[in-house]
């Protein structure tokens, strides 16, 4: 098949950047939408010229790492899907297809599709953790935890980070994100203790890494590769008028 391919290239985060155009040849529908990129390096390379810089890791949906976004949409037009599980047999033959990085002022552009999103681990250093000894993998039984908290936990503990919530959003909001990571641990009797601390910190910290607020339009959802419900932003905003009504009894 054939594709024209309109790249997002900056060369650093100074560069103002600009879209260039590629036609690469031997492209398999069978291919995934990262290989179709490599295929694309090979041909720069092969012509002395430096090839896409973008970010991926597993390849296999797991590590976040592939966040681009793909005419308009981040990850592209397949639902619950990252941008490595995307196959080339999604987009028309002669389709005309732009890449672009995340926008979005918490994760400024490193290089041509690679953006730092360095501040998702800032918002984790400030409150995604537990301190008490929670105990070893053969503990785990110990502690009763209801069926459905246990359900809804891991429904918030399969977000993988990658940010995409962040694209799709008119506000570049990060609550999806950060009401997964709550929710995740608000809900089991482990995560108790800092339960109050730990809204009211990540919530300042995504805050001053300027990522926009929620207004509801429920973008983030639409876009989530594991399809993370919106009912944590919810969450969030109980677990947060909670802590900072105990902190200001307190």
């Amino acid at each position: 098949m054939r594709v024209t391919l309109k790249v997002w290239r900056q060369k650093s985060k100074d560069d103002t950047g600009r879209f260039e155009t590629y036609t690469p040849q031997n492209i398999s529908s069978s291919m995934s939408f990262l290989e179709m990129l490599d295929v694309v390096n090979e041909e720069l390379i092969t012509q002395g010229k430096d090839p896409i810089a973008f970010d991926h890791d597993c390849r296999e949906g797991i590590c976040g790492a592939c966040s681009l976004v793909i005419n308009g949409t981040a990850h592209g037009p397949q639902r619950g899907t990252t941008v490595c599980q995307l196959h080339m047999r999604s987009f028309r033959d002669g389709e005309e297809i732009y890449i672009e990085p995340w926008r979005a002022k918490g994760f400024p552009v490193i290089r041509d599709l690679v953006t730092d999103r360095s501040a998702f681990d800032r918002i984790m250093q400030a409150g995604g953790f537990v301190s008490v000894n929670a105990g070893g993998a053969q503990d785990a039984n110990c502690l009763p935890v209801p069926k459905q908290c246990a359900d809804k936990a891991m429904d918030a503990a399969a977000c993988i980070g990658c940010g995409a919530c962040v694209a799709a959003c008119k506000n570049a909001s990060a609550m999806l994100f950060v009401s997964a990571k709550v929710s995740q641990l608000s809900l089991l009797p482990q995560g108790q203790p800092e339960r109050a601390r730990r809204v009211l910190n990540m919530l300042r910290q995504m805050e001053n890494e300027s990522f926009g607020g929620c207004t509801n339009t429920l973008e983030c959802e639409a876009v989530c590769p594991k399809e993370i419900s919106v009912e944590h932003i919810a969450r969030l905003n109980r677990e947060f008028a909670s802590a900072a009504l105990v902190s200001e009894e307190g």
